[in-house]
């Protein structure tokens, strides 16, 4: 072999040299945007979060002055809003979250391969539609129908607190309101809830089967506890949309601002977000800053429910 070809293949030669000083130079450049990358999601963060502090702090020194009352404060206006705001979603959860696992369990192991494409093609778009859209058609629709079944609740049921109270039609209540929101955020949870699904291991599921197990006995002992943390997920995403939702709720739901379980009354509730949405084209000054607080509780109540569902997702892995 010549001098010239060991000269090439040394791993020491300036050609091989300059190729391992470019290799080193991409993965510093591409460690450094990575790096860069996640850090700017916590300084964005940061950002709003000194943004709706630093625009908070008037309503905060002037609650009192802002209402020219000496009882007012800002814990008794923002308190019912978060009320409202919760009692909302978890109405809205506890709709979705069934619907949604029994639409992605016959998407994931009863449907036919061509039908389970077509239905998740059709969630798919679901979650896609703008939420204007679901309050055109909550408002104008699915109010109106909803309204024999208010009655019954509220004739059959009412010993209930949440279907007690005096229900008046138009049934623009929290009832209506936490329906339109289920529907909007049923897509999400389905859509996420069938791609786990769809990952439970092929040979646990043909072991299940060969010792005898149904497909219903699989899926309880099988798949569900290999999604659970993954439900957990969905439902958490879901909770977050339902928790900011602003337009839905704002053309449906007529305001009100108390602590009732009465959800078929109207004029009882309200959303934080809806509120905003309302009153920040008018307001100005301290009004505005009081908004601006409400929008910081809703950014708080979301942080800590998201928090807590990482948390939950963690212990709740397949083997938890």
């Amino acid at each position: 072999m010549s001098t010239a070809d060991l000269e090439t293949e040394s791993p020491t030669s300036p050609a091989a040299s300059m190729a391992s000083s470019g290799r080193r130079l991409g993965d510093s450049v591409f460690s450094w945007l990575s790096v860069g990358s996640g850090l700017l999601i916590f300084l964005t963060l940061a950002a709003v979060a000194v943004f709706l502090t630093t625009e908070s702090l008037p309503a905060i020194l002037a609650s009192r002055e802002f209402s020219g009352t000496a009882d007012f404060s800002l814990v008794q206006y923002a308190l019912p809003l978060v009320f409202g705001t919760a009692l909302a979603s978890a109405i809205a959860l506890v709709i979705a979250i069934p619907i949604s696992i029994g639409i992605a369990l016959f998407i994931s192991h009863y449907a036919p391969r061509r039908m389970a494409a077509t239905l998740g093609y059709l969630i798919d778009l679901l979650a896609a539609v703008p939420s204007v859209v679901y309050g055109l058609w909550g408002g104008i629709w699915l109010v109106p129908k909803l309204e024999p079944l208010y009655v019954f609740l509220n004739t059959y049921l009412g010993w209930i607190p949440l279907f007690a109270g005096e229900p008046t039609a138009p049934m623009r209540n929290l009832a209506s309101a936490s329906v339109v929101l289920a529907v909007m955020v049923l897509p999400i949870i389905t859509a996420i809830t069938r791609e786990v699904f769809l990952q439970t291991p092929r040979l646990q599921e043909e072991a299940a089967l060969a010792l005898g197990a149904t497909r219903w006995e699989t899926i309880r002992t099988v798949v569900l506890p290999f999604g659970r943390g993954g439900i957990v997920a969905a439902s958490m995403l879901g909770l977050g949309r339902a928790l900011g939702e602003t337009m839905a709720v704002l053309m449906i739901l007529a305001p009100g601002a108390t602590f009732s379980l009465h959800i078929l009354e109207v004029g009882r509730h309200n959303s934080i977000a809806a509120n905003i949405a309302s009153k920040s084209a008018e307001a100005s000054g301290v009004e505005m800053s009081l908004l601006i607080f409400t929008g910081l509780v809703l950014f708080v109540l979301t942080f800590l429910i998201n928090a807590i569902a990482r948390w939950i997702v963690a212990r709740s892995g397949p083997t938890g």
